[in-house]
């Protein structure tokens, strides 16, 4: 029942290849509407049109041209993604500063979105967090060095932390001792 290599050949003689100008041109406007709906940095939108194996040159325009009409900006993309990832998912900016530069992002763009997060949102989110692993970790001698190794984990630095730590253990001692009394 299979086809014979030379049947599969002669179905597919007829079909033309679409030239790599009219491939460029639905790309383009496939990419400006992705880029509508969100934010890209110029390093995903590469990894996207070179999947298309599209001439260089061909490659490079689309790129320029997205980047011309401001459909994309690394500028604005790691605001964007430094104040979500600090704000929603509670990272520090150790880690958002490694993602960003893991994203080919440049030095001086990722400094600047960084220093665009207002306080430090993760902050509140990283303390709940870290209140529930200390109350999972109730009797564990190594306690206090899991919740930093956690902390730092999220992308904090250590003297951000440290206090941090220190209070929610605190705290936890006093519910104890507090607790038995009644």
């Amino acid at each position: 029942m299979y086809m014979e290599h030379e049947d599969y050949s002669e179905m597919n003689a007829g079909v033309m290849e679409v030239p790599a100008e009219e491939r460029a041109k639905a790309l383009l406007e496939r990419l400006r509407a992705q880029c509508a709906r969100r934010e890209y940095c110029e390093s995903d939108i590469w990894k996207k049109v070179s999947r298309e194996q599209l001439p260089p040159d061909i490659a490079s325009g689309i790129v320029d041209s997205l980047r011309q009409d401001r459909y994309i900006d690394d500028l604005r993309y790691a605001s964007a993604f430094a104040r979500d990832k600090s704000s929603i998912s509670g990272w520090g900016k150790l880690k958002i500063r490694h993602s960003l530069a893991a994203k080919g992002i440049d030095r001086g763009i990722i400094a600047s979105a960084l220093d665009g997060i207002e306080g430090n949102p993760g902050l509140e989110k990283l303390e709940k967090a870290l209140e529930t692993r200390a109350a999972s970790l109730k009797d564990d001698p190594y306690r206090k060095f899991k919740l930093l190794r956690f902390a730092l984990g999220r992308g904090y630095e250590y003297d951000e932390i440290k206090d941090l730590v220190d209070n929610i253990l605190q705290y936890g001692k006093l519910q104890e001792t507090n607790g038995k009394g009644d």
